[in-house]
């Protein structure tokens, strides 16, 4: 049986420190040589240079090197092997090109380098990519934004033709779909949203959210993949019957 350990939305320096270092000691645990941990985005908020700071005294914060060097780390820690594209790393480009797009052509700020991804072993994927049987990982704001959990990914399993896991939503949740002729089952596709490992109290920005701390495995048995939420509450979690607690 092979894991694929899914994380999303550690949004740097806003991250849950005490919950990411309890799942980097699972991981440490845990992982097996033939599984893999994958993050899908937004590792890094970038909050200094979003289009939010614009005109407000955290737009000269001098404080992306730090938050740049803590997130390598973390990335470490949790023996990040793949990295997705996303919105909050893509604000590192987004401003390059909007103020001074002459720079474009320096790798030191491309994403992949920034985030020191090659040097650790870490692939950086611009697209989807295929992660288990029938399945992708991508980012989760390739489409519309549904407030009910599982929905986002859900939608975009009728775009791709695949079960979908994603991020992006901060929401955890697993929907299925089944289709059928005459009675008889053609298949399932699984929607797979595995919440944000955010400590939710730093988001300012956000008075009321439906958001879900926690992240997700897909076990993975030859063609068969079994999808498993794995939720953060009252700072405690447990996989396969294991509790971590802090």
């Amino acid at each position: 049986m092979k894991r694929v350990w899914v994380v999303s939305d550690l949004q740097v320096p806003f991250h849950d420190k005490r919950a990411t270092a309890a799942l980097a000691q699972c991981i440490a645990d845990m992982k097996s040589k033939n599984d893999i941990v994958i993050s899908i985005g937004d590792e890094m908020d970038f909050q200094t240079i979003s289009r939010w700071s614009a005109g407000t005294p955290l737009e000269h914060e001098r404080s992306i090197g730090r938050d740049r060097d803590t997130t390598v780390q973390v990335l470490k820690d949790l023996q990040i092997q793949h990295v997705i594209r996303s919105n909050h790393t893509d604000r590192l480009y987004n401003q390059v090109m909007r103020r001074l797009p002459g720079l474009l052509g320096l790798p030191e700020i491309e994403i992949q380098n920034f985030l020191r991804l090659p040097e650790n072993k870490i692939t950086y994927h611009e697209q989807a990519f295929r992660v288990a049987p029938g399945w992708v990982a991508m980012h989760g704001d390739e489409a519309g934004v549904s407030q009910i959990s599982g929905q986002t990914a859900a939608g975009l399993t009728k775009k791709v033709g695949l079960s979908v896991v994603c991020g992006h939503t901060h929401r955890l949740g697993l929907q299925p779909h089944t289709t059928s002729v005459n009675g008889r089952i053609t298949r399932t596709l699984y929607g797979f949203e595995v919440g944000n490992l955010m400590d939710m109290k730093q988001a300012k920005y956000a008075k009321t959210h439906n958001w879900q701390q926690g992240f997700g495995i897909l076990y993975v048995d030859g063609k068969n993949v079994y999808p498993q939420p794995v939720p953060i509450e009252k700072r405690s979690f447990m996989v396969e019957g294991k509790v971590y607690s802090w």
